[in-house]
């Protein structure tokens, strides 16, 4: 865990400790932006879609992606800060840029990532409406990986899944409930009342955020990207049912997040179709 940095406001100038977070690179390691605490803080008085994102590069694989704009929100006076981070390319003053270039060749332009296929984008940010540019193809993404290494150490054992017909609503969200307890979640919490169909219902447990999607439309890129945040609100896996699948975009985003993706049939089983569904089967809770 990084350790806190002090943050002063620009309204009030009092000093908040700020601790960056970590997130995963498609290659499994862990990805923190560089702050850059020579930059002054600046108050967030707008928010928008764009502005919400960073670039952030692998010191692993030189992987870069986009990842939410670190900020922290003042004890004393409660505005939002923005706290500055050091775009890709851009070395700390006096370091070597030896660990965010790994994988990229000398003279490579800041923001072309490790491997990137001519026509590629910066990265594989999570703000694109469609396709990630430069995803790897299946079997060799960080989900690939994973399921790999899951296969190498052989399936978890556990007892036959047994699935319940899926006739409502309410029914599909017990199917899902029922499977994470397969998988070795503990106390699966499901809402109150009766699910409203045109909605995704909400399921959690300790480790694990899930999202089951009762509606006859393919789940789409929104929603994918909105179970993500809670996952990593709540520092747990995000796992989404659905009935009706999901639509291309939705699943080239899950798989560059790593998000596990299940198709839920009438029958009440749900199916793996992705690598980090592939995966959490594997290695279960």
């Amino acid at each position: 865990m990084a350790e806190a940095v002090p943050v002063r406001c620009p309204a009030c100038q009092r000093e908040n400790n700020y601790v960056s977070p970590v997130f995963p690179c498609a290659c499994g390691s862990p990805v923190t932006p560089p702050l850059d605490l020579t930059a002054a803080p600046l108050p967030l008085t707008h928010r928008t879609w764009q502005d919400s994102w960073v670039a952030v590069r692998c010191g692993s694989c030189g992987r870069e992606s986009e990842w939410p704009h670190p900020e922290v929100g003042c004890g004393s006076c409660g505005t939002v800060v923005l706290v500055p981070v050091r775009q890709p390319g851009r070395p700390e003053t006096g370091a070597e840029d030896t660990g965010a270039r790994a994988g990229t060749g000398a003279g490579a332009e800041p923001g072309a990532g490790a491997g990137a296929p001519d026509g590629a984008g910066p990265g594989d940010g999570v703000r694109r409406d469609g396709p990630p540019a430069g995803r790897a193809p299946a079997g060799a993404g960080g989900g690939s990986a994973a399921a790999a290494a899951t296969a190498a150490r052989g399936p978890v054992p556990r007892p036959p899944f047994r699935p319940v017909t899926i006739r409502t609503a309410r029914d599909a969200v017990a199917a899902a409930a029922l499977y994470l307890r397969w998988l070795g979640f503990r106390d699966v919490r499901q809402p109150d009342g009766v699910p409203i169909p045109s909605a995704a219902v909400d399921l959690r447990a300790p480790g694990v955020v899930a999202q089951v999607d009762p509606t006859t439309a393919p789940a789409g890129l929104r929603a994918v990207e909105c179970v993500w945040l809670n996952g990593l609100t709540a520092s747990a896996t995000a796992v989404y049912f659905a009935l009706a699948g999901y639509t291309e975009e939705a699943r080239g985003r899950a798989d560059d997040l790593g998000i596990p993706l299940f198709v839920m049939d009438l029958t009440g089983m749900p199916q793996p179709v992705n690598d980090p569904a592939d995966a959490l089967v594997g290695r279960g809770a």
